[in-house]
């Protein structure tokens, strides 16, 4: 879960490639740098990424089967929501609870 500023969009093949500006990592079970690459496994817009827009983002590591492909996805199922200070205060609390 972290906090992130969409920086570019850029389809390639069948999947959407967003390149990200980590603002604030509240939890994450492997380490981010400031600048990231989230993938999302389609080519509709889903969910909406506006470029210059700050999303709140549940995504998970996704390492292939010969493990030659590590990456961040935000699956069909993921969290991407508009970052607002409700967003944040919410996620610090639950943080302190689990």
């Amino acid at each position: 879960v972290f906090q992130g500023q969409i920086l570019a969009r850029r389809l390639v093949g069948q999947e959407t490639r967003y390149e990200v500006e980590v603002k604030t990592p509240y939890r994450h079970r492997f380490p981010l740098v400031s600048r990231e690459y989230l993938w999302v496994p389609n080519t509709c817009g889903c969910p909406r990424l506006r470029e210059g827009g700050e999303y709140l983002l549940m995504a998970r590591r996704h390492v292939n089967y010969e493990r030659t492909l590590n990456r961040i996805l935000l699956q069909d199922n993921g969290y991407a929501r508009p970052w607002t200070p409700r967003e944040d205060r919410l996620v610090r609390e639950a943080a302190q609870r689990c």
